[in-house]
């Protein structure tokens, strides 16, 4: 009788299907493009760590098409939050423009940058086929009328 056991467990070996539960693993992949996802679109905010100027009234408005150029207090230059080479600096406006399909530019300056360099991408944007150009700032309620 023992033996007869025996081969009864055997069988159920056959009766075991081995599977992996594909939930938590779903679960896993969705916090970390989540994760990527929340951190991406913060680092596409601004190449440059900058101090923007304060004014008193801003405009909140803020739309994908519209190309970013960052100036930062040291002469660096970002577009659209990547950093980009004196020598490069045209090539790259021609082909974000046309990429993103716009003629509208944002231009963030740090308080201490060169104003003459901010005139000098302007002017390279204007060539490039920009035709609309915005200054960004921060509102500050200090400055507030009231």
């Amino acid at each position: 009788m023992a033996m007869g056991n025996m081969n009864q467990n055997s069988g159920d070996d056959e009766n075991i299907v081995a599977e992996i539960n594909m939930t938590p693993l779903i679960d896993i992949m969705l916090v970390l493009l989540i994760i990527f996802m929340v951190t991406s679109t913060a680092a596409l905010e601004s190449g440059l760590d900058i101090e923007l100027p304060k004014t008193q009234i801003t405009n909140e408005k803020k739309q994908d098409e519209i190309m970013i150029i960052t100036l930062g207090k040291d002469g660096m230059i970002a577009i659209q939050g990547r950093k980009v080479d004196e020598k490069d600096i045209k090539d790259k406006i021609v082909s974000t423009l046309t990429e993103l399909k716009t003629k509208s530019v944002i231009l963030e300056g740090d308080t201490h940058a060169y104003l003459g360099k901010a005139v000098e991408l302007m002017d390279i944007a204007k060539a490039a086929g920009a035709e609309s150009f915005s200054i960004a700032a921060e509102e500050d309620a200090s400055k507030r009328m009231k």
